[in-house]
């Protein structure tokens, strides 16, 4: 069962993330999962591959709005450093960082399982 405890233990910054969310713990905790959802992390990954530079920053940049708003640092902060590198429309080997994102993705929600 997914708590702020564990979402401290994981690295987030529930603080901030529930001040974003108007201190409604339970609305916060209730988009943690729709944030974890393996399909938009395969879609930016499978952008990446294809070199799709334009389409893969449009995926980033959505996923480190809802990472940012959400306050998950772990993976947050890959995110948004990759979003920038897209931002300047760079082609280069994504795969450190996706990968990185993905793991982080894949332990948090490890721990809410």
């Amino acid at each position: 069962m997914l708590t702020i405890d564990i979402l401290n233990e994981f690295g987030a910054d529930t603080k901030e993330g529930l001040a974003r969310c108007l201190d409604d713990e339970e609305f916060y905790l209730d988009l943690i999962p729709e944030a974890l959802e393996r399909e938009r992390y395969e879609e930016l990954q499978e952008l990446l591959e294809k070199k799709d530079i334009p389409a893969a920053f449009e995926a980033a940049h959505a996923l480190k709005g809802i990472l940012g708003n959400l306050a998950l640092t772990p993976i947050y902060e890959p995110a948004s450093e990759m979003t920038e590198i897209l931002r300047a429309g760079k082609d280069m080997d994504y795969t450190e960082y996706i990968t990185k994102v993905i793991a982080e993705r894949d332990r948090l929600a490890e721990m809410i399982e």
